[in-house]
């Protein structure tokens, strides 16, 4: 498998204005993030137990729409050893959503040279169609390896065998939707699941472990190699959760918990001073956590050109 990912190999694709694809370095294991695209949704999403002025407020000081705003997708590729590993598959193409400026991993991962049939290892935070939709997409399965592994906690696959979005808080379309790929998801790909209690490493220096919370099989992958360290949080934090942790997002199935879950992983974040990626935070989604006050700080990187 030949997989080139450092900074210096990758170039812009000539048909975008803007560059999708991010390179890091930790210690011997190359990062790439990559954008699959943005996501509009209403900000009530962003904070449904706020209230509506102070979330409004929140919204007006960064200078963002009051009413909707794009979530940036963002999904991983990392090369540990002779693995190549895809942590998490972006939204794939959902026609009934409409949704066109989502789903772009396919295309994104060739215009940086990565064959899917490279790819030994899949990694699912969650399964939400935002993160297994890009292997739906429609001739993709056929050039996967026929051993491709797909690693997800044995919870989150219990979970979306009977869904409950009780305590959700998601637009029309959105629970039916998520169901649907779900299940099917399930039925193309179960048999290469490889699933998982709390902790699993699946390659030198990457570990996957379960926080629940946002869904019940809910994980993060921290990769360690040397004296570096990055962690990839999936949905635990949002741009919104630095200042607000307690606020619920629409699509948290136990909101409470995850806002437990999301203040001890930016606590922890803060304390270690590793970099954090996340699948909704801007891209490239490469930064620090800092304390400050009785509040998180959000630290971005500064793009290496």
């Amino acid at each position: 498998m030949s997989v080139q990912m450092t900074s210096q190999s990758i170039q812009s694709s000539t048909n975008e204005l803007v560059p999708s694809r991010y390179a890091v370095q930790i210690g011997d294991i190359e990062v790439l993030v990559i954008s699959d695209g943005v996501l509009p949704l209403p900000n009530l999403m962003l904070g449904h137990n706020a209230d509506a002025a102070a979330r409004a407020t929140w919204m007006q000081d960064r200078f963002l729409p009051t009413d909707a705003s794009d979530w940036p997708l963002n999904v991983v590729v990392v090369r540990s050893g002779d693995q190549t590993i895809l942590v998490d598959a972006g939204l794939g193409l959902d026609p009934d959503l409409h949704l066109p400026r989502a789903g772009q991993l396919v295309r994104r991962l060739a215009a940086a040279d990565i064959d899917l049939g490279s790819v030994s290892d899949v990694v699912l935070t969650h399964m939400h169609m935002d993160h297994v939709g890009g292997l739906l997409v429609e001739g993709v399965k056929e050039q996967l390896r026929p051993d491709l592994r797909i690693h997800v906690a044995a919870a989150e696959v219990a979970f979306w065998e009977a869904p409950d979005f009780s305590h959700t808080r998601m637009p029309d379309g959105f629970p039916d939707a998520l169901r649907a790929t779900a299940k099917r998801f399930m039925s193309e790909y179960r048999t290469h699941f490889r699933t998982f209690e709390n902790e699993h490493e699946l390659a030198p220096g990457v570990i996957v472990r379960r926080t629940g919370g946002h869904t019940p099989g809910h994980s993060i992958v921290r990769l360690t190699s040397g004296s570096d360290a990055l962690t990839f949080a999936g949905d635990a934090v949002f741009t919104v959760g630095f200042d607000e942790p307690d606020w619920h997002n629409g699509f948290e199935h136990d909101p409470e918990e995850a806002a437990r879950v999301r203040t001890r992983l930016l606590q922890a974040l803060a304390t270690t001073g590793e970099l954090l990626v996340a699948t909704h935070l801007p891209f490239p989604s490469t930064g620090h956590v800092a304390i400050d006050g009785d509040v998180f700080r959000w630290v971005p990187i500064s793009w290496d050109y």
